[in-house]
């Protein structure tokens, strides 16, 4: 009989303030689809790193007719100098594997990537250096290369990949920081709004807590339907906010993903995370805001 009573409580809180209502549950939808962005930005921040990462090359090129540095001093490097040093970085026990790249695989490759450009049809063979690549075992161990390489007769430039990602990924994570500062921003706003639709709720329904409290009715019964109010606009908002996540996920593969064939993008799994993530979220600033605010404005 409790239960049912409390329930038929809130359906007539959820009428009397069916506009109100409404505000709150959209509001509370945009507010955590938009926190639910940012924890997916994370996620995509998470397995591009893990991607590239794992991809991650130090490239030592060879000095060449254009090379200018004072390692090349000497003219273009010679079969000695270009043996030696493949035979050295084999030796590091830093290194992976190593890959010799010649002009003309240089040249196959700088015409894939820049294909249809015009900078593609002003650059020959001979102009791009042979360079090593090598794969580290701990792309962190760059300065092992850098040191034992750098300034060698017969190289001209020792390049870390990774000194190219980190600023990308720094540009991610400003990225990343700023929607997951919006989305905290949207649902603080969320719990000003169901603050305001309970005390709104609370000064309408005031002489029926009152005659609830004359006969004998807890406080816990009284503010418990108020409370559920609160917690049934923040379920609403978290399961549209979740389908607007699963929406943007299936997007992303249909649309953004054959695109973008050079990376990864986030799972399903972080979708149903970051769902989980929102609806804690949801739940715990809407209990929280609800608690405050009758605590402050129902007196019982």
């Amino acid at each position: 009989m409790r239960a049912k009573f409390v329930l038929t409580e809130v359906g007539i809180g959820l009428r009397r303030n069916l506009t109100m209502t409404f505000a709150v549950m959209i509001t509370v939808a945009i507010s955590l689809s938009l926190l639910g962005v940012g924890l997916l930005a994370n996620s995509q921040v998470r397995v591009m790193k893990d991607y590239w990462y794992d991809k991650i090359e130090v490239s030592i090129f060879l000095c060449g007719s254009l090379s200018e540095t004072q390692s090349c001093a000497n003219g273009v490097i010679t079969q000695e100098q270009k043996i030696g040093i493949q035979r050295d970085l084999q030796a590091l026990p830093v290194v992976q594997e190593v890959f010799y790249e010649s002009k003309s695989e240089a040249f196959n490759r700088f015409q894939e990537r820049f294909k249809g450009s015009a900078i593609a049809q002003n650059v020959t063979a001979d102009q791009l250096p042979e360079s090593f690549r090598v794969k580290l075992k701990d792309p962190t161990k760059f300065a092992v290369i850098e040191s034992a390489f750098s300034g060698r007769p017969g190289v001209d430039i020792v390049q870390d990949q990774r000194a190219i990602l980190d600023k990308f990924f720094k540009l991610l994570n400003v990225l990343r920081n700023g929607a997951l500062v919006i989305g905290a921003a949207s649902v603080l706003t969320a719990a000003l709004l169901i603050s305001n639709t309970l005390r709104i709720a609370a000064f309408n329904r005031r002489r029926e807590t009152g005659v609830m409290k004359l006969v004998g009715a807890s406080s816990f019964s009284i503010q418990l339907p108020f409370l559920l109010e609160g917690i049934f606009a923040a379920l609403s908002g978290w399961l549209v906010s979740t389908g607007v996540l699963a929406a943007f996920k299936a997007v992303v593969d249909s649309r953004v993903a054959p695109l973008l064939t050079f990376t990864q993008f986030f799972t399903w799994r972080d979708v149903w995370v970051a769902s989980a993530w929102l609806l804690i979220t949801g739940l715990v600033v809407s209990s929280a805001a609800s608690l405050i605010t009758l605590r402050k404005y129902l007196k019982v």
